[in-house]
């Protein structure tokens, strides 16, 4: 199909009867990945496991950190710079290169030949064996720079086969390049779809290069709300897995995105991660210096969970620069500059990679046992208040362990806690406490207001001004499970919390704002 041509109506029915066809066979995923469909009893991108999914789906996702929470416990993934052009301008976005500063799509400290970059992945995956996905996510747009692009998987798939091979793009060169996806046997593919109404999308969107010339406005949003559904559909009925990014604007598409998540849906997306916009002054982009706010933590989970029994979530997400490496919510790339790989002395040996590997795999399965079996004790546990729920703030390190010091951690894990479950919700950024040994007793408002809807936060170890501080803003300090499986941490909190209420010793309180606790979205029919 030429660039140069509007998507006819019968090109997009054509797509969707591929679709149809695709989701109908027998074992095919119903709109996400679990095996019940969109609205499964466990979510692939956040808890879902073999049991919830076909076997084919399962060895895909099984230690991919972005198709999996709990694989993002235990493996690592890279992305390389090798896209610097973008043939689409987001009013959300401005790319930076030669920065070391910030931590958001569209930033690098080095931009790469493909030459480079499958250098560069060979001494990471060496040096990080548990690093299983590369990715290729900009700084610009994968897509409107193929040759670099394909070029470098390419030379990874001779180099480098054991890898994941991973691709994100804003969808408008996506029909076209699905033949070439496809010829290098990726798996996985991310669109970033903030709309389906045209309307909505030229208030997000200021301009688009299409037909070797500049389209701006409705004609513009229109143009790759078309190439976007067309381009997933075809990825869907190619068999290739399909995470949707969204950004969560306030204002401009906060409910919006309802409709979004079932519209890729309806086309076969494997999972939908909403995030929240990020928008300070200093970053220079057109939301930020015209004051667009991003959304609180709690609209963006109240976003989120309007969306449940849609397509399935992806609630794990870092919002990675475009030269990442590690695990989700680190940044090793400062190790892994151009001038110290020249200095490395690299050997990628497979059989070293695969037996690390087996033994993360050990440890995640390990997780996974002791989540079952806190989650069944939990369930048969006698409780007077069964509907209780609560959100719990975690430090953690990896290895899905609570194993981290409070002073150390620049995030929290967030776990909504029920009789029976505990399932990752979110995660929030915090300021670092602990600078040069000493605690910076100003940062503790700041970290107090970020988990401020929490009833507990669970660490290795905290000290005593920190203590003091949280119970007296309510959030009782917990280290007494260190070192423990998150999810068996938290249950055995949460049982200690129940018991202590049905004592009477304590008084259970709902916790943030009332009114999105209470849901300040509802999801359409």
């Amino acid at each position: 199909m030429s660039s140069t041509a509007f998507i006819s109506v019968g090109d997009l029915r054509r797509g969707r009867q591929a679709v149809g066809v695709a989701l109908d066979a027998p074992g095919a995923p119903a709109g996400g990945c679990s095996t019940s469909g969109g609205a499964g009893k466990a979510s692939c991108g956040s808890s879902g496991g073999p049991e919830d999914m076909p076997a084919e789906i399962w060895e895909k996702v099984k230690n991919h950190p972005c198709y999996s929470e709990e694989a993002h416990h235990h493996y690592a993934r890279m992305h390389v710079a090798v896209a610097p052009a973008c043939n689409i301008q987001c009013n959300y976005c401005n790319r930076k290169y030669d920065c070391s500063n910030e931590s958001r799509p569209g930033v690098v400290s080095q931009k790469l030949t493909p030459e480079q970059a499958v250098r560069k992945v060979v001494a990471v995956a060496s040096e990080i064996p548990q690093m299983t996905v590369l990715g290729i996510a900009g700084p610009g747009d994968a897509l409107a720079n193929p040759k670099k692009t394909f070029d470098t998987f390419r030379m990874l798939q001779q180099q480098a086969p054991d890898i994941k091979l991973c691709l994100s793009t804003n969808g408008l060169a996506l029909p076209q390049m699905v033949d070439e996806i496809c010829r290098y046997n990726l798996d996985h593919v991310t669109i970033t779809i903030n709309m389906v109404d045209p309307e909505v999308g030229a208030k997000i969107y200021p301009w688009i290069f299409w037909d070797h010339r500049r389209v701006t406005g409705l004609e513009a949003a229109t143009i790759l709300h078309r190439q976007q559904m067309l381009g997933l559909e075809m990825l869907t009925a190619r068999g290739v897995l399909t995470k949707i990014n969204s950004v969560l604007i306030p204002g401009i598409n906060d409910e919006h995105l309802i409709e979004v998540n079932r519209e890729v849906k309806k086309r076969g997306a494997f999972l939908h991660n909403i995030m929240p916009l990020i928008s300070e002054a200093e970053h220079g982009t057109v939301f930020g210096l015209t004051g667009q706010r991003g959304p609180t933590a709690q609209e963006l989970k109240a976003v989120q969970d309007a969306c449940m029994g849609g397509a399935n979530l992806m609630r794990h997400c870092r919002q990675c620069r475009a030269d990442a490496v590690g695990l989700l919510g680190e940044d090793r790339s400062d190790e892994f500059t151009l001038d110290r790989i020249e200095q490395m002395e690299v050997v990628y040996d497979l059989d070293k990679r695969r037996a690390y590997q087996a033994r993360v795999e050990a440890e995640r399965q390990a997780q996974h046992a002791a989540k079952v079996e806190a989650q069944g004790a939990g369930a048969a546990a006698d409780d007077a208040d069964p509907g209780m729920a609560v959100l719990v703030a975690v430090a953690t390190e990896g290895q899905g362990r609570v194993n981290q010091h409070f002073g150390h951690a620049t995030e929290f894990q967030i776990y909504e806690v029920a009789q029976g479950s505990a399932v990752f919700v979110g995660h929030r950024r915090v300021d670092l406490y602990c600078q040069g040994g000493y605690g910076e007793d100003e940062q503790l408002p700041s970290i107090v207001a970020a988990i401020n809807d929490c009833h507990a936060v669970l660490v290795s170890k905290i000290g005593a001004c920190p203590r003091d501080e949280l119970k007296a803003a309510g959030i009782e300090p917990v280290d007494e499970h260190a070192h423990e499986f998150i999810e068996k941490a938290a249950l055995a909190w949460f049982a200690g919390y129940r018991a202590r209420v049905a004592a009477g010793e304590i008084v259970h309180r709902p916790r943030g704002d009332a009114r999105i606790r209470q849901g300040a979205y509802t999801a359409a029919a």
